[in-house]
């Protein structure tokens, strides 16, 4: 298990690779589609974002409301193509660590590529367990957008896997080539 903590950096995002099992430890973000929708036209106008967008991690969630004397409620990944259409930008601009589940486009893989960042994926159905991770929480932007608003947290060892990494590798089809090789490998000894 690898760490990863505040500052986030380029340099310190090379050295994952696709398939690390990584506990991010420092301030995240969270931001749905509708969220990065307003981010966009917010830079297309040439306004400044609601937080720093260089060396940022966007966490794909939407949290649920907070019981009483909790921090945040459930916290689950999204999907993450919900925000293909907008990511590119924000990868042009510095975000570092885009983290949600299920595979991506090739458009957002080559800016990640282009910029030296990377996709992680959290587990989905693991929203409870993730919630614990949190030890802060604030809206900071879009409040009418409810669970859909930006917030900032803070987070502790919060679990997250590579799915593809600054040299193009990708989870999901090198999970599916070892799969099938496995496969193969398999039928093959069953008919000897």
């Amino acid at each position: 298990m690898k760490i990863l903590k505040e500052p986030f950096t380029k340099e310190e995002i090379q050295r994952y690779v696709c398939g690390d099992s990584v506990l991010i430890t420092g301030t995240i973000y969270t931001a749905r589609d509708a969220a990065h929708k307003r981010m966009v036209e917010i830079l297309l106008k040439g306004e400044r974002l609601p937080f720093e967008i260089k060396n940022s991690i966007i966490y794909y969630a939407g949290p649920s409301p907070a019981k009483p004397g909790q921090i945040i409620g459930s916290a689950g990944p999204t999907t993450s193509y919900r925000m293909d259409a907008y990511t590119p930008t924000l990868l042009d601009c510095g975000e570092l660590v885009m983290i949600g589940k299920g595979q991506r486009s090739d458009e957002v893989k080559k800016a990640a590529l282009r910029n030296g960042a990377v996709y992680a994926v959290a587990t989905g159905g693991a929203a409870a367990f993730i919630s614990q991770c949190i030890k802060s929480s604030e809206v900071i932007a879009f409040e009418d957008l409810g669970t859909e608003a930006i917030r900032k947290l803070y987070v502790e060892n919060m679990p997250i896997t590579i799915a593809f990494d600054t040299k193009g590798n990708d989870i999901y089809k090198t999970g599916r080539e070892e799969y099938q090789q496995r496969r193969n490998n398999h039928e093959r000894k069953n008919r000897r």
